[in-house]
């Protein structure tokens, strides 16, 4: 018995896409991404949900069994008690969105704790941009966006959406004087809505065109306008709550407060635009816009930017 309607190799390719560490098994395929310790086991038979969870490593926080067809109240009741989650093919698209969100980046590729002198200048690396076209590459074809859209949809459209993308280097506020960690990121905002994100240093590859028909957005958000988004919403994202402890008399306070970081603690390089891959789908129902790369949904293009 294969995985669900035999969706095997796309459900593999969502998951690398998603950060998974993907292995074959005896029970099927075992799949874990340590960042948020989730693990999804696409099962290859009717396998108890017991010896499913034995598969899994040690510390999982939420563990999902994807069934080529209904296993039964019995192995519905057993998964239950042992805190198993149970995908069916008539469920496993609606449950893709969550399995595949990836986690926000709680520690950066290049952490410096301790530095003494504020982060200098962002210089941008010429090969992080190579001249011509930039297009990144998708991970995902039309076959893995049917599996994910869950939806009867008349119309797949590929479509390029503009971003601007610049490195930036922040140190963050830390307690009792100390000095902050540095930590360095990518700053991405969507060149039509003003959407901010935070993308990882070389999870994404550039090309140079793409073989695949689609259709390729410009963008609408004036550049000065997106470096304004950008830095309010890093500002915004690098905030910590900071705990400040006097004495009064015999009472100790402790007050919570909301610091930024300082102007000189948060750097944004140059930005360049980016066309990013997005699948549109489209059918009775609406629209689902989904993530080449992630393989996670997006909103449609169109949403005004942020005000000033």
């Amino acid at each position: 018995m294969g995985a669900p309607d035999d969706r095997e190799p796309q459900l593999k390719r969502l998951l690398v896409a998603a950060r998974y560490r993907v292995d074959d098994a005896t029970i099927g395929v075992v799949a874990y991404r340590a960042t948020d310790r989730r693990a999804v086991a696409i099962l290859a038979g009717p396998v108890s949900p017991l010896e499913a969870d034995r598969e899994f490593p040690t510390g999982c926080v939420h563990r999902t069994l994807v069934y080529a067809e209904e296993p039964g109240p019995a192995a519905r009741g057993a998964a239950a008690e042992h805190g198993l989650e149970i995908l069916v093919p008539e469920t496993l698209g609606t449950a893709l969105g969550e399995l595949l969100l990836l986690p926000e980046l709680a520690v950066g590729p290049s952490e410096r704790a301790g530095e003494e002198t504020p982060p200098g200048p962002v210089e941008t690396p010429i090969a992080a941009f190579p001249p011509g076209e930039r297009v990144v590459r998708p991970r995902l074809g039309r076959p893995e966006a049917e599996l994910i859209a869950g939806v009867d949809g008349f119309r797949y459209t590929l479509r390029l959406v503009p971003y601007y993308v610049a490195p930036y280097r922040v140190r963050e506020p830390a307690p009792h004087g100390r000095v902050g960690a540095v930590r360095e990121f990518w700053v991405a905002v969507h060149g039509l809505s003003g959407r901010t994100e935070v993308w990882e240093p070389g999870d994404r590859e550039l090309t140079g065109e793409l073989s695949e028909p689609h259709e390729r957005l410009e963008p609408t958000v004036p550049d000065d306008r997106a470096r304004e988004i950008a830095e309010q919403r890093l500002r915004e994202r690098h905030t910590v709550s900071v705990d400040h402890t006097e004495q009064h008399g015999g009472a100790l306070v402790i007050e919570r407060r909301k610091v930024a970081p300082e102007p000189n603690d948060l750097k944004i390089g140059s930005f360049a635009v980016v066309h990013v891959p997005f699948w549109y789908v489209e059918g009775a129902d609406g629209r689902v816009v989904i993530d080449a790369v992630s393989g996670a949904r997006s909103l449609p293009e169109g949403r005004a930017a942020p005000g000033r």
